[in-house]
């Protein structure tokens, strides 16, 4: 595949008029949609799935780029292409999941630090090896009576720093995603200040 400069890569992927496909969910996500229309959720499945996504003729006018899971990201269409050279042929340009999912941060009652720092340098490597320019990784904030902590904030921003400077090092972009979530019972003000606050830290 040709090289690209991160330059060049950030700017299509923000390409007016088109916008990031998420088909990064992991397998339990998608277990989920499949049992709701009673498909078994098996590799294959998925793959397939994923190929009639991919191939829907036009998308790419729409589609700046997709972020793909791991599993996907080895994986084939029908034709035996695979999918990261099958994107790149529409002009879609394939991304990649690396975070590990937010779990509980130590210390703080219902808060969360997303996890996948360890091994990470290689796993971008690898990544790009099989087509990524781009790649995602999300933190998860809650609005409570005490929530984010001052803690929470800082500790996420600083994984998200750390996997940005580590893509750059590979020749990824990072799309470093903070998600203030919505549920509560708190007014747009709350919203509004935590975002702030959340986006100042980072």
């Amino acid at each position: 595949m040709p090289e690209h400069t991160l330059e060049e890569t950030a700017r299509a992927l923000v390409a007016p008029g088109k916008g990031i496909l998420a088909a990064d969910e992991s397998d339990s996500t998608i277990k989920k949609r499949f049992d709701s229309i009673n498909v078994e959720s098996t590799e294959d499945n998925r793959r397939a799935y994923r190929d009639m996504l991919f191939t829907t003729e036009g998308a790419e006018n729409y589609i700046s780029g997709i972020i793909l899971f791991d599993e996907t990201i080895r994986q084939s269409g029908h034709d035996g292409t695979p999918f990261p050279k099958l994107l790149e042929s529409k002009g879609v340009i394939p991304g990649i999941k690396v975070d590990l999912g937010a779990k509980p941060l130590a210390n703080a009652p219902g808060e969360t630090i997303t996890e996948g720092l360890d091994g990470l340098r290689e796993r971008l490597e690898e990544y790009r090896g099989l087509g990524a320019r781009f790649a995602k990784w999300r933190a998860t904030y809650f609005i409570g009576e005490d929530t984010p902590s001052q803690y929470a904030m800082w500790t996420n921003a600083h994984a998200l720093a750390r996997y940005a400077a580590l893509c750059q090092e590979a020749g990824i972009v990072p799309i470093v995603e903070p998600e203030v979530l919505r549920d509560g019972d708190h007014s747009i003000e709350t919203s509004y200040r935590v975002t702030s606050h959340v986006l100042n830290a980072l």
